[in-house]
């Protein structure tokens, strides 16, 4: 029995602390969730399969097609003799059988399509990449604004502390008549909206945490246990390599690279294709209601053919339509170009602005640090001024929420700082 109760007593233990690892929750591991939950990404995986399914190497574009044909038909009247080529009054029977088998020996577009089927490859690795870019700042930004609400949320309940505090002490200093009443009347109302705003808190808290979880697809979690982690890895002010990897510029350079191998290949209909084929063919006739036709077996080895040859395709002229198409596909490829550069400026715009505004939080840092440092210290004297009371209620409450304030800026622009250093991070190189 008591060996029962103790491994239900580790049970229980090991089950609160499998439990409790599980309630944190870092930025890297909700990133790692959503990724492979996201229904938009697992498409993309799909597509890339899908596109290296259907790519054909060079060897496989140039293997020869065989192909083998067969007929059966009846003649009535007028028709022709297989055996002599003539006309003739009858009714007949034919059966025909082809058989072919032809390659290309020399032909320029096997080998453009074949490359043009490896960028697609890496296109469609691109476009699961920008999905993937645009989804991990999505969860940048919904991570921060749930941790920023979770931090407000750990400063205002030390406040509460504080409030709830005091305003016990001023009911018992009212019940005995050291204050006056009117004291714990404005302590009240102080009271009431502090407890006001730390439920707005709470219930901001939850909704945005739920808005995270259900932008990762998790649904098998309680987020109400659920603490979110700091992110430490790195300071903010360290500098961003300069190596630059764009998911949105690298897609629109293979769009670039894949449209020069179009006007390539619109080429290459103007370039000769040899080809090589053997022909085998026979057939087999009969004369309805006639009994002196030979056998099957006779006929067919009678009447076999076959042909060998080679078969060179040289375009002379086409009504100029293939030089109008190549001419299309470079005006084509000139917008592709203008599009990449305009990603580009769209890039270093984005990367300008995001890297002013860290500029600009790391200004006002110090500034905001200091002020923090003097709303303390004011603080500390309103408190021992209200004590002793020298100063009335509203007034040490007001002294109290300008704490508040300068404790909220400061965490704030440090949660500003790193989520602006990440994003920045994830627009220049694509990972954290």
């Amino acid at each position: 029995m008591n060996k029962k109760i103790v491994f239900t007593v580790v049970f229980y233990a090991f089950c609160t602390i499998a439990i409790s690892q599980e309630s944190s929750w870092s930025l890297t591991k909700c990133m790692q969730m959503g990724l492979q939950n996201n229904i938009e990404i697992k498409i993309s995986q799909l597509e890339i399969k899908r596109v290296q399914k259907s790519q054909n190497s060079v060897l496989n574009r140039m293997l020869p097609t065989i192909n083998l044909y067969g007929e059966h038909g009846y003649n009535f009247g007028s028709t022709i003799d297989p055996s002599t080529n003539g006309r003739v009054s009858s009714n007949l029977q034919n059966d025909n059988f082809y058989g072919n088998v032809k390659t290309n020996l020399i032909d320029f577009n096997a080998f453009i399509n074949t490359q043009k089927d490896k960028i697609n490859i890496e296109l469609a690795k691109a476009e699961k990449g920008v999905v993937e870019n645009e989804y991990k700042l999505q969860i940048l930004d919904s991570y921060y604004q749930a941790l920023y609400a979770q931090e407000l949320l750990k400063i205002q309940k030390e406040q509460f502390k504080q409030a709830t505090f005091n305003l016990d002490r001023i009911t018992k200093e009212v019940a005995i008549g050291s204050k006056p009443q009117s004291d714990l009347y404005d302590m009240q109302l102080s009271f009431s909206e502090e407890e006001n705003r730390n439920l707005e808190s709470k219930q901001l808290y939850a909704l945005l945490k739920t808005q995270l979880f259900q932008l990762m697809n998790v649904t098998d979690v309680v987020t109400d246990s659920i603490v979110l982690e700091l992110y430490l890895n790195g300071n903010p002010t360290d500098t961003i390599e300069n190596r630059l990897y764009n998911p949105k510029i690298k897609l629109v350079e293979l769009r670039y690279e894949n449209s020069l191998k179009l006007i390539g290949l619109e080429r290459a209909n103007n370039l000769p294709t040899l080809s090589a084929y053997y022909q085998y063919s026979t057939f087999y006739y009969k004369t309805l209601n006639q009994g002196n036709t030979d056998s099957f077996k006779n006929q067919l080895d009678n009447n076999r053919s076959q042909q060998v040859g080679m078969q060179l395709n040289v375009p002379v002229f086409n009504g100029f339509r293939n030089n109008k198409k190549i001419s299309a596909s470079k005006i084509e490829s000139e917008k592709v170009k203008l599009a990449l550069e305009k990603e580009k400026q769209q890039l270093d715009k984005q990367v300008v602005i995001e890297e002013q505004n860290k500029s600009n939080y790391l200004q006002i840092q110090n500034k905001l640090i200091e002020k923090l440092k003097y709303a303390k210290a004011s603080l500390t004297t309103s408190q021992a001024k209200f004590n002793n009371g020298k100063i009335e209620a509203i007034l040490y409450s007001t002294v109290k929420n300008q704490l508040l304030m300068a404790e909220y800026e400061v965490l704030k622009n440090n949660l500003q700082l790193q989520y602006i250093d990440l994003k920045i991070k994830l627009l220049k190189k694509d990972h954290l």
